[in-house]
Protein backbone atom coordinates (compact mmCIF):
# COMPACT_ATOMS: atom_id res chain seq x y z
CA UNK A 1 0.00 0.00 0.00
CA UNK A 2 1.50 3.43 -0.93
CA UNK A 3 2.54 5.67 1.94
CA UNK A 4 0.43 8.79 2.54
CA UNK A 5 2.88 11.69 2.21
CA UNK A 6 0.39 14.53 2.73
CA UNK A 7 1.33 17.21 5.25
CA UNK A 8 -0.89 17.56 8.31
CA UNK A 9 -3.42 20.38 8.09
CA UNK A 10 -2.80 23.53 10.07
CA UNK A 11 -5.21 26.31 10.90
CA UNK A 12 -3.88 29.75 10.02
CA UNK A 13 -4.49 32.26 12.80
CA UNK A 14 -3.41 35.83 11.88
CA UNK A 15 -1.10 37.54 14.32
CA UNK A 16 -1.80 41.17 15.26
CA UNK A 17 0.88 43.42 13.75
CA UNK A 18 0.78 46.03 16.48
CA UNK A 19 1.38 45.23 20.14
CA UNK A 20 2.61 47.32 23.08
CA UNK A 21 6.30 47.94 22.57
CA UNK A 22 6.23 46.58 18.99
CA UNK A 23 5.93 49.05 16.12
CA UNK A 24 3.34 48.31 13.46
CA UNK A 25 4.79 47.43 10.06
CA UNK A 26 2.78 49.47 7.55
CA UNK A 27 4.48 47.95 4.48
CA UNK A 28 1.31 45.93 3.75
CA UNK A 29 -0.47 49.15 2.68
CA UNK A 30 1.23 49.15 -0.77
CA UNK A 31 0.81 52.89 -1.33
CA UNK A 32 0.59 54.30 -4.85
CA UNK A 33 2.19 57.68 -5.66
CA UNK A 34 -0.15 60.66 -5.72
CA UNK A 35 -1.83 61.02 -9.11
CA UNK A 36 -0.60 57.66 -10.42
CA UNK A 37 -3.89 55.73 -10.49
CA UNK A 38 -6.08 55.94 -13.58
CA UNK A 39 -9.67 57.21 -13.49
CA UNK A 40 -11.88 55.04 -15.73
CA UNK A 41 -14.96 56.21 -17.57
CA UNK A 42 -18.18 55.88 -15.59
CA UNK A 43 -19.53 53.17 -17.89
CA UNK A 44 -16.35 51.06 -17.88
CA UNK A 45 -17.28 47.36 -17.44
CA UNK A 46 -16.60 45.98 -13.97
CA UNK A 47 -14.27 43.36 -15.46
CA UNK A 48 -11.90 46.15 -16.53
CA UNK A 49 -11.64 47.81 -13.12
CA UNK A 50 -9.99 45.00 -11.16
CA UNK A 51 -6.63 46.80 -10.93
CA UNK A 52 -8.25 49.67 -8.99
CA UNK A 53 -8.96 47.52 -5.94
CA UNK A 54 -5.23 46.90 -5.44
CA UNK A 55 -3.92 50.36 -6.26
CA UNK A 56 -4.60 53.40 -4.03
CA UNK A 57 -6.33 56.49 -5.38
CA UNK A 58 -4.43 59.55 -4.14
CA UNK A 59 -4.43 63.21 -5.19
CA UNK A 60 -2.35 65.16 -2.64
CA UNK A 61 1.39 64.60 -2.51
CA UNK A 62 3.67 65.26 0.47
CA UNK A 63 4.11 68.91 -0.55
CA UNK A 64 0.38 69.61 -0.70
CA UNK A 65 0.20 69.62 -4.50
CA UNK A 66 -2.82 68.07 -6.24
CA UNK A 67 -2.02 65.59 -8.99
CA UNK A 68 -3.66 63.18 -11.37
CA UNK A 69 -7.04 62.41 -12.96
CA UNK A 70 -8.91 62.02 -9.65
CA UNK A 71 -8.33 65.68 -8.72
CA UNK A 72 -11.85 67.20 -8.50
CA UNK A 73 -10.36 70.70 -9.00
CA UNK A 74 -12.45 72.31 -6.28
CA UNK A 75 -12.51 76.04 -5.70
CA UNK A 76 -10.70 77.44 -2.63
CA UNK A 77 -14.09 78.27 -1.11
CA UNK A 78 -15.23 74.64 -1.27
CA UNK A 79 -11.87 73.46 0.08
CA UNK A 80 -12.19 75.85 3.02
CA UNK A 81 -15.69 74.54 3.67
CA UNK A 82 -14.28 71.02 3.79
CA UNK A 83 -11.46 72.07 6.10
CA UNK A 84 -13.94 73.72 8.45
CA UNK A 85 -16.12 70.59 8.49
CA UNK A 86 -13.15 68.44 9.47
CA UNK A 87 -12.00 70.87 12.17
CA UNK A 88 -15.56 71.11 13.52
CA UNK A 89 -15.73 67.32 13.78
CA UNK A 90 -12.41 67.09 15.60
CA UNK A 91 -13.26 69.88 18.04
CA UNK A 92 -16.71 68.40 18.66
CA UNK A 93 -15.14 65.02 19.40
CA UNK A 94 -12.62 66.51 21.79
CA UNK A 95 -15.28 68.42 23.74
CA UNK A 96 -17.60 65.43 23.98
CA UNK A 97 -14.76 63.19 25.14
CA UNK A 98 -14.11 65.60 28.01
CA UNK A 99 -17.83 65.70 28.80
CA UNK A 100 -17.84 61.90 29.05
CA UNK A 101 -14.91 62.00 31.46
CA UNK A 102 -16.90 64.53 33.51
CA UNK A 103 -19.73 61.95 33.67
CA UNK A 104 -22.13 64.14 31.74
CA UNK A 105 -22.27 61.48 28.98
CA UNK A 106 -22.30 57.74 29.49
CA UNK A 107 -20.40 56.78 26.34
CA UNK A 108 -18.69 58.36 23.33
CA UNK A 109 -16.90 57.35 20.13
CA UNK A 110 -14.44 59.63 18.33
CA UNK A 111 -13.61 59.74 14.63
CA UNK A 112 -10.13 61.16 15.23
CA UNK A 113 -8.06 60.73 12.07
CA UNK A 114 -11.04 59.82 9.89
CA UNK A 115 -12.63 63.26 9.45
CA UNK A 116 -11.92 63.61 5.71
CA UNK A 117 -14.02 60.58 4.75
CA UNK A 118 -17.39 61.68 6.11
CA UNK A 119 -16.81 65.37 5.39
CA UNK A 120 -15.89 65.02 1.72
CA UNK A 121 -18.46 62.27 1.10
CA UNK A 122 -21.23 64.38 2.60
CA UNK A 123 -20.29 67.29 0.33
CA UNK A 124 -20.29 65.01 -2.74
CA UNK A 125 -23.82 63.66 -2.20
CA UNK A 126 -27.00 65.44 -3.24
CA UNK A 127 -30.21 66.49 -1.44
CA UNK A 128 -32.39 63.51 -0.61
CA UNK A 129 -29.60 60.93 -0.77
CA UNK A 130 -29.52 58.67 2.29
CA UNK A 131 -26.54 57.56 4.36
CA UNK A 132 -26.72 54.37 6.41
CA UNK A 133 -23.82 55.09 8.78
CA UNK A 134 -21.98 53.39 11.59
CA UNK A 135 -21.29 55.06 14.94
CA UNK A 136 -18.14 56.81 13.64
CA UNK A 137 -19.57 58.94 10.81
CA UNK A 138 -20.57 62.06 12.76
CA UNK A 139 -18.64 64.09 10.18
CA UNK A 140 -21.45 63.36 7.68
CA UNK A 141 -23.57 65.67 9.83
CA UNK A 142 -20.97 68.08 11.17
CA UNK A 143 -19.70 68.87 7.66
CA UNK A 144 -23.00 70.60 6.93
CA UNK A 145 -23.61 74.30 7.52
CA UNK A 146 -26.94 73.35 9.10
CA UNK A 147 -25.39 70.75 11.43
CA UNK A 148 -27.86 70.17 14.32
CA UNK A 149 -25.09 70.45 16.90
CA UNK A 150 -27.28 71.32 19.91
CA UNK A 151 -29.65 68.40 19.21
CA UNK A 152 -26.70 66.05 18.73
CA UNK A 153 -25.28 67.04 22.11
CA UNK A 154 -28.69 66.66 23.75
CA UNK A 155 -28.79 63.11 22.38
CA UNK A 156 -25.34 62.47 23.85
CA UNK A 157 -26.37 63.94 27.21
CA UNK A 158 -29.58 61.86 27.24
CA UNK A 159 -31.41 64.90 28.52
CA UNK A 160 -35.02 66.03 28.21
CA UNK A 161 -34.39 67.50 24.75
CA UNK A 162 -32.90 64.31 23.34
CA UNK A 163 -34.68 64.04 19.95
CA UNK A 164 -34.62 60.24 20.29
CA UNK A 165 -36.13 60.36 23.79
CA UNK A 166 -33.36 58.33 25.40
CA UNK A 167 -34.08 55.29 23.25
CA UNK A 168 -30.69 55.09 21.58
CA UNK A 169 -27.15 54.87 22.89
CA UNK A 170 -25.17 58.11 22.70
CA UNK A 171 -23.60 58.75 19.23
CA UNK A 172 -26.42 56.82 17.53
CA UNK A 173 -28.10 59.80 15.89
CA UNK A 174 -31.00 59.79 13.44
CA UNK A 175 -31.82 62.62 11.02
CA UNK A 176 -34.05 61.67 8.11
CA UNK A 177 -34.22 65.20 6.76
CA UNK A 178 -30.42 65.33 6.60
CA UNK A 179 -30.04 61.95 4.91
CA UNK A 180 -28.71 60.22 8.04
CA UNK A 181 -30.48 56.94 8.73
CA UNK A 182 -30.87 55.63 12.29
CA UNK A 183 -27.64 53.99 13.47
CA UNK A 184 -27.72 50.37 14.56
CA UNK A 185 -25.42 48.94 17.22
CA UNK A 186 -25.63 45.58 15.45
CA UNK A 187 -22.74 45.36 13.02
CA UNK A 188 -23.28 45.28 9.24
CA UNK A 189 -27.10 45.55 9.26
CA UNK A 190 -26.91 48.99 7.66
CA UNK A 191 -25.28 47.55 4.52
CA UNK A 192 -28.33 45.47 3.68
CA UNK A 193 -30.62 48.37 4.60
CA UNK A 194 -28.73 50.70 2.25
CA UNK A 195 -29.06 48.29 -0.65
CA UNK A 196 -32.77 47.79 0.04
CA UNK A 197 -33.38 51.55 0.24
CA UNK A 198 -31.51 52.04 -3.04
CA UNK A 199 -33.54 49.29 -4.71
CA UNK A 200 -36.76 50.95 -3.53
CA UNK A 201 -35.59 54.29 -4.93
CA UNK A 202 -34.95 52.67 -8.31
CA UNK A 203 -38.31 50.86 -8.29
CA UNK A 204 -40.07 54.17 -7.67
CA UNK A 205 -38.15 55.83 -10.50
CA UNK A 206 -36.53 58.26 -8.09
CA UNK A 207 -33.15 59.96 -8.53
CA UNK A 208 -31.91 59.53 -4.96
CA UNK A 209 -29.10 57.13 -4.11
CA UNK A 210 -28.00 55.39 -0.91
CA UNK A 211 -24.61 55.20 0.77
CA UNK A 212 -23.95 52.36 3.21
CA UNK A 213 -21.13 52.33 5.76
CA UNK A 214 -19.23 49.54 7.47
CA UNK A 215 -15.89 49.01 9.22
CA UNK A 216 -13.16 46.61 8.16
CA UNK A 217 -13.97 44.16 10.96
CA UNK A 218 -17.65 44.01 9.99
CA UNK A 219 -16.76 42.63 6.56
CA UNK A 220 -16.57 39.29 8.40
CA UNK A 221 -20.33 39.47 8.99
CA UNK A 222 -22.64 37.52 6.67
CA UNK A 223 -24.73 40.69 6.15
CA UNK A 224 -21.80 42.25 4.28
CA UNK A 225 -21.75 39.49 1.67
CA UNK A 226 -25.54 39.39 1.37
CA UNK A 227 -25.60 43.13 0.69
CA UNK A 228 -22.98 42.76 -2.06
CA UNK A 229 -24.94 39.96 -3.71
CA UNK A 230 -28.20 41.92 -3.79
CA UNK A 231 -26.44 45.12 -4.91
CA UNK A 232 -24.83 43.28 -7.82
CA UNK A 233 -27.87 41.27 -8.93
CA UNK A 234 -30.27 44.23 -8.86
CA UNK A 235 -27.70 46.89 -9.91
CA UNK A 236 -28.77 48.95 -6.93
CA UNK A 237 -27.89 52.67 -7.01
CA UNK A 238 -25.76 52.47 -3.88
CA UNK A 239 -22.25 53.28 -2.67
CA UNK A 240 -20.86 50.63 -0.32
CA UNK A 241 -18.21 52.17 1.94
CA UNK A 242 -15.71 50.05 3.87
CA UNK A 243 -13.77 52.24 6.31
CA UNK A 244 -10.52 50.37 6.83
CA UNK A 245 -9.13 52.18 9.88
CA UNK A 246 -6.81 49.23 10.66
CA UNK A 247 -8.50 48.27 13.93
CA UNK A 248 -11.78 46.56 14.83
CA UNK A 249 -11.96 47.29 18.56
CA UNK A 250 -8.78 45.52 19.71
CA UNK A 251 -8.34 43.28 16.66
CA UNK A 252 -6.02 44.33 13.85
CA UNK A 253 -7.53 44.37 10.35
CA UNK A 254 -5.55 41.25 9.42
CA UNK A 255 -7.97 39.23 11.56
CA UNK A 256 -10.68 40.04 8.99
CA UNK A 257 -8.34 39.10 6.14
CA UNK A 258 -7.12 42.60 5.30
CA UNK A 259 -3.52 41.55 4.65
CA UNK A 260 -4.28 38.50 2.49
CA UNK A 261 -6.01 40.78 -0.04
CA UNK A 262 -7.76 44.14 -0.01
CA UNK A 263 -11.32 44.68 1.15
CA UNK A 264 -12.01 46.38 -2.18
CA UNK A 265 -11.19 43.10 -3.96
CA UNK A 266 -14.22 41.50 -2.32
CA UNK A 267 -16.45 43.86 -4.24
CA UNK A 268 -14.89 42.97 -7.59
CA UNK A 269 -15.36 39.30 -6.73
CA UNK A 270 -19.11 39.99 -6.49
CA UNK A 271 -19.22 41.83 -9.82
CA UNK A 272 -19.15 45.33 -8.30
CA UNK A 273 -16.84 48.12 -9.45
CA UNK A 274 -14.47 48.77 -6.56
CA UNK A 275 -11.92 51.38 -5.55
CA UNK A 276 -9.25 51.58 -2.88
CA UNK A 277 -8.85 55.21 -1.83
CA UNK A 278 -6.62 57.26 0.48
CA UNK A 279 -9.19 58.18 3.12
CA UNK A 280 -6.94 60.85 4.63
CA UNK A 281 -6.80 62.78 1.34
CA UNK A 282 -9.82 65.11 1.20
CA UNK A 283 -9.51 65.61 -2.57
CA UNK A 284 -9.23 61.89 -3.27
CA UNK A 285 -12.28 61.18 -1.08
CA UNK A 286 -14.32 63.87 -2.81
CA UNK A 287 -13.27 62.75 -6.29
CA UNK A 288 -13.97 59.06 -5.66
CA UNK A 289 -17.30 59.83 -3.95
CA UNK A 290 -18.45 61.92 -6.93
CA UNK A 291 -17.43 59.15 -9.36
CA UNK A 292 -19.36 56.50 -7.42
CA UNK A 293 -22.39 58.75 -6.88
CA UNK A 294 -22.60 59.61 -10.57
CA UNK A 295 -22.38 55.92 -11.54
CA UNK A 296 -25.26 55.14 -9.19
CA UNK A 297 -27.36 58.06 -10.42
CA UNK A 298 -26.90 57.00 -14.05
CA UNK A 299 -28.05 53.45 -13.28
CA UNK A 300 -24.57 52.07 -13.96
CA UNK A 301 -24.57 49.96 -10.81
CA UNK A 302 -23.14 49.99 -7.30
CA UNK A 303 -19.60 50.89 -6.29
CA UNK A 304 -17.65 49.55 -3.31
CA UNK A 305 -14.99 51.87 -1.88
CA UNK A 306 -12.37 50.84 0.66
CA UNK A 307 -11.28 53.98 2.49
CA UNK A 308 -7.77 53.52 3.86
CA UNK A 309 -7.36 55.49 7.10
CA UNK A 310 -6.37 55.05 10.74
CA UNK A 311 -8.40 55.14 13.95
CA UNK A 312 -6.18 57.49 15.91
CA UNK A 313 -8.19 57.35 19.13
CA UNK A 314 -9.65 54.58 21.22
CA UNK A 315 -12.45 52.45 19.81
CA UNK A 316 -14.72 54.09 22.39
CA UNK A 317 -14.49 55.62 25.84
CA UNK A 318 -14.68 52.04 27.16
CA UNK A 319 -11.48 51.07 25.37
CA UNK A 320 -7.77 51.40 26.25
CA UNK A 321 -5.79 51.12 22.99
CA UNK A 322 -2.43 51.07 24.79
CA UNK A 323 -3.24 47.46 25.67
CA UNK A 324 -2.96 46.32 22.05
CA UNK A 325 -0.96 48.84 19.99
CA UNK A 326 1.92 51.31 20.35
CA UNK A 327 0.91 54.78 21.51
CA UNK A 328 2.65 56.52 18.58
CA UNK A 329 1.14 54.40 15.78
CA UNK A 330 -0.93 57.24 14.34
CA UNK A 331 2.11 59.52 14.16
CA UNK A 332 3.86 56.87 12.09
CA UNK A 333 0.89 56.09 9.81
CA UNK A 334 2.16 56.99 6.32
CA UNK A 335 -1.03 58.70 5.11
CA UNK A 336 -0.76 61.45 7.72
CA UNK A 337 -3.34 63.73 9.34
CA UNK A 338 -6.22 64.61 6.96
CA UNK A 339 -6.65 68.10 8.39
CA UNK A 340 -2.97 68.95 8.12
CA UNK A 341 -2.84 67.67 4.55
CA UNK A 342 -5.75 69.81 3.33
CA UNK A 343 -4.40 72.82 5.22
CA UNK A 344 -0.99 72.33 3.56
CA UNK A 345 -2.69 72.20 0.15
CA UNK A 346 -4.61 75.42 0.74
CA UNK A 347 -1.43 77.16 1.87
CA UNK A 348 0.45 75.79 -1.17
CA UNK A 349 -2.09 77.33 -3.58
CA UNK A 350 -1.99 80.66 -1.71
CA UNK A 351 -5.56 80.45 -0.39
CA UNK A 352 -4.82 79.97 3.31
CA UNK A 353 -2.35 80.74 6.06
CA UNK A 354 -1.41 79.52 9.53
CA UNK A 355 -2.94 82.69 10.98
CA UNK A 356 -6.25 82.10 9.19
CA UNK A 357 -6.24 78.49 10.35
CA UNK A 358 -5.67 79.49 13.98
CA UNK A 359 -8.51 82.02 13.76
CA UNK A 360 -10.86 79.45 12.24
CA UNK A 361 -9.90 76.95 14.95
CA UNK A 362 -10.85 79.44 17.68
CA UNK A 363 -14.10 80.30 15.92
CA UNK A 364 -15.09 76.63 15.67
CA UNK A 365 -14.15 75.99 19.30
CA UNK A 366 -16.41 78.87 20.35
CA UNK A 367 -19.21 77.46 18.20
CA UNK A 368 -18.97 74.03 19.83
CA UNK A 369 -18.68 75.47 23.36
CA UNK A 370 -21.80 77.59 22.78
CA UNK A 371 -23.72 74.57 21.49
CA UNK A 372 -22.66 72.50 24.49
CA UNK A 373 -23.74 75.20 26.95
CA UNK A 374 -27.10 75.48 25.23
CA UNK A 375 -27.60 71.69 25.31
CA UNK A 376 -26.60 71.40 28.96
CA UNK A 377 -29.37 73.85 29.90
CA UNK A 378 -31.72 70.88 29.43
CA UNK A 379 -29.73 68.58 31.68
CA UNK A 380 -27.17 65.79 31.56
CA UNK A 381 -26.40 62.52 33.29
CA UNK A 382 -24.47 64.49 35.89
CA UNK A 383 -27.48 66.50 37.12
CA UNK A 384 -30.23 63.94 36.49
CA UNK A 385 -32.45 66.03 34.20
CA UNK A 386 -33.47 63.13 32.01
CA UNK A 387 -36.56 62.17 30.07
CA UNK A 388 -39.64 61.41 32.14
CA UNK A 389 -40.36 57.71 32.64
CA UNK A 390 -43.74 58.34 31.06
CA UNK A 391 -42.14 58.60 27.61
CA UNK A 392 -41.37 54.87 27.54
CA UNK A 393 -45.07 54.30 26.89
CA UNK A 394 -45.25 56.73 23.97
CA UNK A 395 -44.94 55.93 20.25
CA UNK A 396 -45.49 52.18 20.77
CA UNK A 397 -49.23 51.61 20.27
CA UNK A 398 -51.77 53.84 18.58
CA UNK A 399 -54.26 52.82 21.26
CA UNK A 400 -52.49 52.12 24.55
CA UNK A 401 -53.63 48.71 25.90
CA UNK A 402 -54.98 48.33 29.44
CA UNK A 403 -51.93 46.57 30.88
CA UNK A 404 -49.68 49.50 29.89
CA UNK A 405 -52.17 51.98 31.32
CA UNK A 406 -51.97 50.10 34.62
CA UNK A 407 -48.18 50.07 34.57
CA UNK A 408 -48.11 53.78 33.86
CA UNK A 409 -50.38 54.47 36.81
CA UNK A 410 -48.16 52.30 39.04
CA UNK A 411 -45.20 54.51 38.09
CA UNK A 412 -47.24 57.55 38.98
CA UNK A 413 -46.67 59.18 35.62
Amino acid sequence: MPMDRRSPLRLHVPEPTGRPGQLTDFSYLHLSPAGAVRRPQLDTPVQKTGDLCYALVRVLDDDGQAKGPWNPKLSPEVLKQGLRGMVRTRVFDARMLVAQRQKKISFYMQSLGEEAIGTAHSMALGPGDMNFPTYRQQSLLLARDDAPMVEMICQLLSNERDPLKGRQLPVMYSYKKLGFFSISGNLATQFIQAVGWAMASAIKGDTRIASGWIGDGSTAEADFHTALTFAHVYRAPVILNVVNNQWAISSFQAIAGGEGSTFAARGVGCGIASLRVDGNDFLAVYGASCWAAERARRNLGPTLIEWLTYRAGAHSTSDDPTKYRPADDWERFPLGDPIERLKRHLIAIGAWSEEQHAAMQKEVEAEVVAAQKEAERFGSLADGHLFSNSTMFDDVFEDVPDHLRRQRRQLGV
